[in-house]
């Protein structure tokens, strides 16, 4: 069986419920908790007892390589905390729920059709039972933990809680159906020998009872050379919940078979780490984020320490971060590079703080910062020098501008890790995003949302030039941009543009928009800038040059704006932007659009706007 993939058969229900009352049959942790409503279970019991198929159980073979911590099924109790022979990846409600209901001598607790929590007994009347004209599913009843049934005024309108009580009102309680015709005895007993009676039971054993007794189940168990890969993926397509098992709660069921909590360690070491305001751009990096990061390292180093070995080039160990190279993680290597892994988160702020992006609304790609992350982590003070600063910021935002990290990022990834950390220990070699990245001069006029990385990217360099408030002059630093007034508006009022007879795609697109205040905003209102130039100046308490200065930190032309030349001032600025983007991506820009059949953009002529 050890080397086989699976096998197929068909087991009792007797002997799986006797197996999971024992220990023999568990659910690994990474199994959610039992859910299934009471109208389900008795829907199930009804199933069974006319022979239905109700669906195959899938186990895994304990005692593998792969090791999962496990625990009991919900209700079970095995004494000494035995070992599982085979643990649950599909059916686990069926059983629990089937479990619960007929092995159990305590009220199952479950769920009503409102997700509330009730306690009670599953009973059967035996005459709806074998009444034809009966819906089996009707016959079964789920009575209140006290086996009593109360009206709206509390009074008790039916009671069962005896073994002389329920013979009398011929309710067959479900946690009696193997104990081998103990209650039915009882029952006959009770009738004294009464022939209707004795007859009613009869024909109920062998039309109820007995279909438990003879019931069997398709049972597919893996066998123990499951690579974790395939446990992951078997249980995703097979769960009959719907429920997707993610990687990180997958390795945090196998480490904690070595005592290691990985769920806790992310809380308390990981995410912990950059919960002061100054780190608030990684709120939203998620457990599979850093696991991602971990794994890049970790295969970085396995690839390394098998070239110093001498090893061939087409020979050597891939880099990676997809989903089974994360499932091959170990402990060891976890442990070995997460510490390094939540300094390289932390390092990422400091560098993302740096290019003006503080705040994960105005993010262009939370994806790029798992290989920023594992760049810093493994390049370490060589990343800190001048120089090492300068090209990772020309990777960051080749990366942005060259919308290079949308969609399935994993290989791009594996090649930055190396890519990137060579060229800033010395190599000449520019990464490969570098080298792919191209920026076309008419993605300015589609980019109209912050949906776009390219977007928040420009609104990063306005910041970087030193972008200041219209009216207070003040620069947007860290605690200004923290605030929640500050958003990216028109210049020339939207309400403007539409009666000047400009499109829309035109007007909205970030060449004509800008960060600003709320305050700011609502003193340009849709007005002329011509007419909110003065009254900016008035608000400020400044002169008109004054203002001017303060539009020209925004790459924009205020002689435009004052002569409400909108077409200038957009073929001005639209220049500037590209001439930002230029100098950001360390690429040369051609504006096919421009003035003159072609206008050659150069990073070179733009020191003024960005110091990278």
């Amino acid at each position: 069986m050890a080397d086989e993939a699976f096998s197929i058969d068909k087991r009792p229900l007797r002997d799986l419920l006797q197996q999971v009352e024992v220990g023999k049959a568990q659910l690994p942790e990474f199994q959610r908790g039992w859910v299934w409503p009471y109208p389900g279970i008795a829907s199930l019991l009804a199933s069974i007892s006319l022979s239905y198929p109700v669906g195959t159980i899938m186990l895994l073979k304990a005692g593998g390589d792969v090791r999962f911590k496990y625990r009991p099924i919900e209700g079970a109790d095995p004494a000494g905390k035995p070992e599982p022979d085979s643990l649950v990846l599909d059916g686990q409600q069926r059983l629990t729920s089937l479990f619960q209901a007929l092995k159990l001598q305590t009220p199952v607790v479950t769920q009503d059709l409102r997700k509330h929590q009730v306690s009670g007994w599953f009973y059967v009347d035996m005459a709806k039972a074998l009444d034809e004209n009966c819906d089996r599913e009707d016959a079964i009843r789920f009575l209140p933990e006290s086996r009593k049934v109360l009206n709206f005024r509390g009074n008790v309108v039916e009671d069962y809680s005896t073994r002389e009580l329920e013979y009398q009102g011929q309710l067959f309680p479900l946690h009696a159906v193997f104990d081998r015709g103990d209650w039915g005895f009882g029952f006959i007993d009770h009738w004294g020998r009464d022939k209707a009676k004795y007859e009613l039971w009869r024909d109920f054993y062998e039309a109820f009872v007995l279909p438990f007794d003879r019931y069997h189940v398709p049972v597919i168990e893996l066998g123990q050379g499951t690579p974790r890969q395939a446990v992951c993926q078997v249980f995703e397509k097979v769960n009959t919940g719907g429920v997707t098992l993610t990687v990180f709660e997958l390795l945090t069921a196998t480490y904690a078979a070595d005592e290691f909590d990985l769920r806790r360690h992310w809380e308390t070491e990981c995410r912990a780490a950059w919960k002061a305001p100054e780190y608030r751009v990684l709120r939203e990096v998620s457990n599979t984020d850093f696991l991602q990061a971990v794994t890049l390292l970790a295969t970085a180093a396995r690839r390394t320490q098998e070239k110093q070995r001498g090893t061939e080039e087409e020979r050597l160990p891939r880099i990676g971060c997809k989903r089974k190279d994360m499932l091959a993680l170990s402990l060891e290597d976890y442990q070995r590079f997460a510490p390094s892994v939540i300094a390289g988160f932390k390092a990422a702020a400091k560098f993302l703080h740096q290019q003006f992006l503080f705040d994960t609304k105005f993010l262009p790609y939370g994806t790029q910062l798992i290989p920023l992350a594992a760049i810093l982590a493994l390049a370490g003070e060589a990343a800190q020098s001048a120089g090492a600063q300068q090209k990772l910021a020309r990777w960051y935002w080749c990366g942005v501008f060259g919308e290079l990290y949308g969609g399935s990022t994993e290989t791009r990834f594996s090649q930055d890790l190396p890519d990137v950390v060579d060229w800033i220990r010395g190599s000449t070699i520019e990464p490969r995003t570098v080298t792919a990245a191209q920026f076309a001069p008419g993605r300015l006029l589609t980019l109209r949302t912050r949906n776009s990385a390219a977007y928040k990217g420009i609104y990063a360099l306005l910041l970087k030039a030193g972008a200041v408030d219209w009216r207070t002059g003040e620069k947007a630093e860290v605690t200004r941009y923290f605030d929640e007034s500050i958003d990216i508006h028109h210049i020339f009022p939207k309400t403007w543009c539409e009666k000047a007879g400009y499109e829309p795609d035109t007007y909205n697109s970030i060449v004509n928009k800008t960060p600003l205040t709320a305050r700011t905003n609502r003193i340009i209102g849709g007005s002329a800038p011509s007419d909110y130039l003065l009254r900016l100046a008035r608000s400020a308490e400044t002169t008109p040059e004054g203002v001017a200065e303060h539009i020209r930190t925004h790459l924009s032309r205020p002689d435009f704006l004052a002569a409400d030349d909108f077409d200038g001032f957009f073929a001005a600025r639209k220049a500037e932007l590209l001439a930002g983007v230029s100098l950001a991506m360390g690429k040369v820009i051609l504006d096919e659009d421009a003035a003159g059949g072609g206008t050659e953009i150069s990073f070179e002529a733009s020191d003024d706007t960005d110091d990278l």
